[in-house]
């Protein structure tokens, strides 16, 4: 099911603060302080940034060992995000929000550990900045098929590019019947 943003439990999305002037502009993915009367208590320890071309989706990822979250920004281009619900004993279990995050708007998703993330590039050479709480660990990473039918996410009518790692991805039920998947829970 889709949700808003504000619905499930966890999920964050602000508009990063941007100064221009007769230079251009300066945009402060996130301040500490900021985060934290927001109710994010993260501290950032790997940067990610990657660029794709139109129609390349990436994703759904998760990584559970050890959980990490993700601030995610769109600095160039624009993609349409999606986040999945993957945490046992949720009320929003296998429901999604989708939004788009673009190099103009500045928003910036929050996506903390629990939940599988990805998004479908819009734009040619739509660039992704990731801020993590934990360094990638490929043993301790994982994601759900990005266009399981049971998910029901709206992807837009662009012809989707994936990797071969990415088209073998488990179905959310494969997924939760993992025992790696409680490490993922809300009790």
């Amino acid at each position: 099911m889709l949700r808003p943003v504000e619905e499930m439990k966890g999920l964050c999305r602000f508009a990063a603060p941007c100064f221009p002037d007769e230079r251009g502009f300066l945009v402060q993915s996130y301040v500490a302080s900021d985060l934290l009367a927001r109710g994010i208590e993260a501290r950032f320890c790997q940067a990610i940034e990657s660029t794709s071309r139109r129609g390349v989706v990436r994703g759904l990822h998760f990584q559970w060992h050890p959980p990490q979250g993700k601030l995610v920004r769109c600095l160039r281009g624009s993609v349409f995000d999606v986040v999945v619900d993957v945490r046992h004993g949720s009320p929003t279990l296998g429901d999604h929000a989708a939004v788009e995050l673009s190099g103009s708007n500045r928003n910036v998703l929050w996506v903390p550990p629990g939940f599988a993330h990805g998004f479908m590039a819009m734009e040619e050479d739509s660039t992704v900045l990731y801020e993590c709480t934990a360094e990638w660990n490929t043993a301790g990473e994982g994601g759900i098929l990005w266009d399981e039918p049971h998910l029901q996410v709206q992807w837009p009518a662009v012809e989707a590019i994936l990797s071969p790692r990415d088209r073998r991805l488990p179905t959310l039920k494969a997924w939760l019947q993992d025992p790696r998947s409680h490490q993922f829970c809300t009790v």
